[in-house]
């Protein structure tokens, strides 16, 4: 079962991603090349997000680094999406914006509760390991019913936030994405973990794919990991900045 065509929860490792991008270069897909490049990127991303910190706590009013910050990222995957060989050119682009959102959206929640963001941050990294060794010991069997119930909730959950930000933008208010009762709590733990379990796709197509594709594709390997880990570290903090309020 698939929907949409996706094969996977991230849009980066669609089966379109993968189809007739073999060639007959040497040099291939390697886990070691993938993570120095995530490294990397990851390091562009604490780096924008600290100059975007300083400058909230220092007086300055960050919102449009963090609206530019979010417009600019949506509009490199875009490009990416579309145009996969520009992926190298286009993803510290990517993470150098996707800083600039996450240091205003976390220097907000460290203003209003203190450390909130670093312990986000802690979780994230917490679940990535978790979720990293349960693939690796087969502990969770990616199967296709796995794979298909993921993709059904992030499309799911992908349409409910498209609709609440429609509605926002009306001044149309919407408890279940922005309000802090049990419901929005609810929904708020169930988007975290399908984020958690996203990963568990992403290591899957990885794997199936390292050592035969082309090198050049461990840029977009490296963007995928890029999304879910920023999109899960947005959902934790979302979660427990609403704790936070309701307790």
């Amino acid at each position: 079962m698939s929907i949409f065509g996706l094969r996977t929860s991230n849009p980066v490792f669609k089966g379109y991603f993968w189809k007739n991008s073999r060639n007959n270069s040497k040099s291939k897909m390697s886990i070691k090349g993938i993570l120095i490049k995530s490294f990397f990127m990851l390091s562009l991303v604490v780096m924008t997000a600290t100059y975007t910190w300083h400058l909230f706590f220092n007086g300055v009013n960050i919102k449009w680094y963090t609206a530019i910050g979010m417009f600019v990222a949506i509009f490199c995957s875009l490009l990416i999406s579309f145009k996969h060989s520009a992926a190298k050119y286009l993803l510290p682009i990517y993470a150098l914006a996707k800083g600039l959102f996450l240091g205003g959206i976390s220097a907000i929640a460290h203003h209003q509760f203190p450390n909130l963001p670093f312990q986000a941050i802690g979780i994230t990294f917490i679940t990535f390991f978790v979720m990293f060794t349960l693939y690796k010991l087969k502990l969770i069997k990616v199967t296709k019913k796995f794979r298909s119930i993921i993709i059904t909730a992030t499309t799911s959950i992908f349409i409910f936030y498209f609709i609440g930000w429609i509605l926002w933008f009306l001044k149309i208010d919407v408890p279940y994405l922005w309000g802090t009762s049990w419901f929005a709590i609810v929904f708020n733990l169930i988007t975290a973990t399908v984020a958690s379990f996203s990963l568990l796709l992403d290591f899957y197509y990885i794997d199936k794919q390292v050592g035969r594709y082309p090198k050049e594709r461990e840029w977009l390997a490296t963007w995928g990991l890029l999304i879910t880990l920023i999109w899960l570290y947005v959902e934790v903090l979302r979660l427990i900045k609403k704790l936070s309020i309701r307790f």
